[in-house]
Order: structure tokens, then C-alpha cells, then sequence
């Protein structure tokens, strides 16, 4: 629900204020101007600088009010990305994000994205990892089946079978705000392995909203692709996954895997779209990593967490 801005000053710093002008809310985003390492308000000329939001400038006035400044924002450019810190009591960053060596050295290189909203609690979206049991139900069936859960399980692509072998676990301290899940894929064609499609995932999730899925396969190469899961509104999830991929393997490569990705992911979004989150849910044994994944992500709420007023507790909105 926050309006944004970024920009990025004349010696190459990145920052983020919030988007309205305090003196009489024009957007800074809309036509406003860099101006050294300052935003320039496209109203009235306000300069405001980018390191501490305070104003340095007020073309019309003799003197500039101390008190005269714009909320900050902290963040850092990493992998590629220009990430912000939120926390709703205003506390600084407590973590930092990992930067993948490969892709500030360009031996991995950027090969596209994917981009999508889903209507559903930003909890659902990590919780997948914990959730193993469905990979065989719901990512079981050929993926040219497509992403409409229709027609995924047809009999006219039965003679293809994905299986997933996965185990996720929390990282220990000092990285408990992480972790980690491996993915074996495997496949095959009328009952026979296919060794050219298997494939081994490690997914690390940082924090409730970035995950870095590094691919590993035989023959095709390495290469990653990160996950951003930005909220939106209650209820509404901006995801975006962007691969990284060995510069000497063909372009098409990443992008079928993207592409494939992409599928399964949809997949998910069906059930996400259309689920209820269940505060209790029924479980049976099989199903006990996803309660240790609800204790593990309760560290990203706080006690002034938003909420609407009709939450009592739970995440139902």
C-alpha cells in the first residue's frame, strides 16, 4: 500500500523515498528531476536528498525548514535487483541479501522473466517449498499437459511422469532468517528413465519474499532463477522470476527451462487463486514440515504486523 520512489543520483547511488512531496503531495515519481543526488519535486522545484530525505533547496524560499525532509527508505542493489527493507515498526534491516557471485562476475547472464499476481495470502507463496506431498499430485503429470488443471492429468500425455524427490529444512543461526530446499526431478517416458531430464534444485529462501532456485544438469549447465514475492495489497502478490544462465550455453536452453518453470508455477496459482488459508489446518504425519514451515515463517510478523479489523488471528483476511 506504499507509494514508492527510486531513483538514482548522478554519481550512480540508488534510493528510495516515499513518493508524495510532503509540502502539498505532488509524486516525485511522476516528472520529478535528478538533480545532483537529490529528487526534484515537479510542482514546486522541492529538492530533496536521497541519503537522508532531508530538503536542500526551495527555489522560492530564503530559508528551508529543518523539519522540511522525506521518509527514507533502506535498500541495496544486489544480483541485479534494487531491493527495499520494509518492517512495520521501523526497525533497520537485520539481514542482508547474498549476493550470487556468478552473476556480479557475468558468467551467468541475464535470460528473462516472468511475471505474475496472485490473488492470495503472501504466506501461501513459501509455503510450497514445505508442502512436498503435492509435487506428485499437482507437478506430477507431463508438464506439456500445460498449466489448466483440466486437462494436466489427460490420458493423452500419460505416458509422462514427473517425479520429485524434495526435503526442506531451516537454516541455523546466524541465518535463521533462511532456508533451504532440495529438489531431485526425475522423468519418464512410457515407464523407461530419461537421465537427460534429470535435474537437481537447491532453493534457498532469504527472508519472507526472495528465493534463489539454483539449477544444476548434467549435460544443459548451471544456471538460477530468482523468485521476488512483493505485496502488493492484502491479498495481492506481484511475483517475479528472472534466470540467470551460463553465458556459453544457447539462449534457448534457459528459456525452455524458464518456460517450463513458468508451467508448473501456474499450476500452483490455480490453487492459490481460488484456496482458503487454513490457521488450523487437518494434517497427517506425512505432512509435518509444513507446520515446522508456518513456525519458521511466524518470525516475519510482528505484534503491529497490519491486519485488517476484522482479524481476530490467523492470516484470513
Amino acid at each position: 500500500g506504499e507509494q514508492l520512489a527510486a531513483f538514482r543520483s548522478q554519481d550512480g547511488q540508488a534510493y528510495v523515498v516515499d513518493a508524495y512531496c510532503p509540502h502539498l503531495g505532488a509524486d516525485l515519481a511522476a516528472g520529478g528531476h535528478v538533480v545532483g543526488n537529490c529528487i526534484e519535486c515537479p510542482f514546486h522545484g522541492w529538492q530533496f536528498r536521497g541519503e537522508d530525505g532531508k530538503c536542500t533547496r526551495i527555489p522560492y524560499a530564503e530559508k528551508v525548514p529543518d523539519f522540511a525532509r522525506v521518509r527514507t527508505w533502506p535498500c541495496c542493489e544486489v544480483n541485479g535487483m534494487l531491493l527495499v527493507w520494509y518492517h512495520c515498526e521501523g526497525l533497520a534491516p537485520t539481514w542482508a541479501v547474498p549476493e550470487q557471485r556468478e552473476i556480479s562476475t557475468k558468467e551467468w547472464v541475464f535470460r528473462g522473466q516472468t511475471e505474475h499476481f496472485i490473488d492470495a495470502h503472501i504466506q501461501e507463496i513459501p509455503e510450497n517449498a514445505a508442502d512436498t506431498a503435492h509435487l506428485a499430485f499437482l507437478h506430477g503429470p507431463a508438464i506439456l499437459g500445460g498449466s489448466d488443471l483440466r486437462y494436466t492429468r489427460s490420458k493423452l500425455w500419460d505416458f509422462m511422469k514427473h517425479i520429485w524427490k524434495a526435503e526442506w529444512q531451516p537454516e541455523p543461526e546466524p541465518n535463521e532468517h533462511c532456508s533451504r530446499l532440495l529438489v531431485q526431478h526425475r522423468a519418464t517416458v512410457f515407464g523407461k528413465h530419461i537421465s537427460m531430464m534429470d535435474l537437481t534444485v537447491s532453493a534457498r529462501q532469504v527472508g519472507p519474499g526472495l528465493v534463489f532456485l539454483i539449477f544444476e544438469h548434467a549435460f544443459l549447465g548451471h544456471g538460477i532463477i530468482l523468485q521476488t514475492v512483493t505485496p502488493l495489497e492484502p491479498l495481492m502478490q506481484n511475483v517475479v522470476h528472472k534466470i540467470y544462465y551460463q553465458k556459453n550455453v544457447p539462449a534457448i536452453i534457459p528459456k525452455l527451462i524458464l518456460r517450463a518453470e513458468c508451467i508448473q508455477f501456474e499450476r500452483d496459482i490455480t490453487i492459490w487463486n481460488n484456496k482458503q488459508y487454513l490457521p488450523k489446518p487437518l494434517l497427517v504425519r506425512e505432512d509435518s514440515s509444513i507446520q515446522k514451515h508456518r513456525r519458521w515463517y511466524a518470525q516475519f510478523y510482528s505484534e503491529k504486523t497490519m491486519r485488517l479489523p476484522v482479524q481476530k488471528e490467523g492470516l484470513d483476511w
